[in-house]
């Protein structure tokens, strides 16, 4: 396709997540260590590692000549908006990133950021999962974020108490079974 028909910008701040996706406006961005941990390995990654190499890369294919139709060229410089891009965005996200150590929280026995809870549905079924920060979470593991609904609904609360989870299919009583806190690696 002729490159006039295409959108292809510059400017990657149009399509970049605003550096405070996910968080409630005024909040702080909580994170566990090992949350802070893994983006700053990516962050490290991508800067120290997978750049570099794209740039290489780009400028090998910019000395082959015509650059209109150079598929390594014109990738190249794709893929290092997208880097670029990542790296601003981690930058930002590690920037207002309020570390929280779940090992170290003194009122065990309510649901705080870092707890894991084991509970129970009404028809007995248990589950668990553990409160993350909103770039941790990974509902299929487990890991919630702390301003998803179901942990909303179990803040604060102690074992054996019985909350509400408001969901699109109606109202669901939970009854908290257990809270950990532990250090995760």
């Amino acid at each position: 396709m002729n490159k006039a028909f295409t959108k292809e910008s510059d400017d990657a701040e149009e399509d970049e997540l605003p550096e405070t996706a996910g968080v409630p406006v005024g909040s702080k961005n909580y994170m566990t260590p090992t949350g802070y941990a893994r983006l700053r390995a990516e962050f490290m990654n991508l800067l120290d590692v997978e750049r570099p190499e794209v740039v290489r890369i780009v400028s090998w294919a910019a000395s082959n000549g015509d650059r209109s139709e150079n598929g390594d060229y014109i990738y190249g410089k794709r893929r290092l908006r997208e880097i670029d891009r990542r790296l601003r965005f981690l930058t930002k996200r590690l920037d207002i990133a309020e570390v929280v150590d779940p090992a170290g929280q003194q009122n065990i026995d309510q649901v705080f950021f870092g707890a894991t809870v084991t509970y129970a549905n009404e028809r007995g079924d248990e589950a668990c999962l553990t409160i993350v920060g909103v770039d941790e979470a990974e509902p299929l593991s487990g890991k919630v974020s702390w301003v998803s609904p179901i942990a909303r609904a179990f803040l604060k609360a102690r074992v054996g108490d019985q909350v509400t989870l408001r969901t699109p299919g109606g109202e669901e009583l939970l009854e908290i079974l257990e809270i950990r806190y532990r250090l995760e690696r």
